[in-house]
Order: C-alpha cells, then sequence, then structure tokens
C-alpha cells in the first residue's frame, strides 16, 4: 500500500498548465475568467481543466 500523498506531492506531479489553473483557482480564489484571461487561453478550457483537476485530486487524495 503507498503512502498517502500530500497536496503539493499531487500538484508537482500534474502538468505545467493544469498546475497553474488549479492553484490560480483553488489557493488563490480566482474566477475561470480570471483565469483566462490572464493566461490567454478560453474559459471553457479553464473550465474543463479545474472539474478534470478537481476529480483528479479528490480521486488521488483520496477525497
Amino acid at each position: 500500500m503507498s503512502e498517502p500523498k500530500t497536496l503539493a506531492e499531487v500538484l508537482a506531479a500534474l502538468p505545467e498548465e493544469e498546475k497553474i489553473i488549479l492553484v490560480m483557482h483553488y489557493l488563490r480564489s480566482m474566477s475561470a475568467i480570471d483565469i483566462a484571461q490572464k493566461l490567454g487561453v478560453p474559459e471553457r478550457s479553464v473550465t474543463a481543466v479545474i472539474a478534470t483537476g478537481k476529480a483528479r485530486l479528490s480521486k488521488t487524495l483520496g477525497l
């Protein structure tokens, strides 16, 4: 059985763009619109990354 992972370990293993978006959203409390504007990407892309990232974090951290 593997050891429990910390949020920092899980975030470090994510692709860079996904990590940036999740940190901006969850740790800096930025909206998808604000993140999209800041990064110059479509809001729909940011929303999709947040949804899949949340599911991945929940599964990996056992939440």
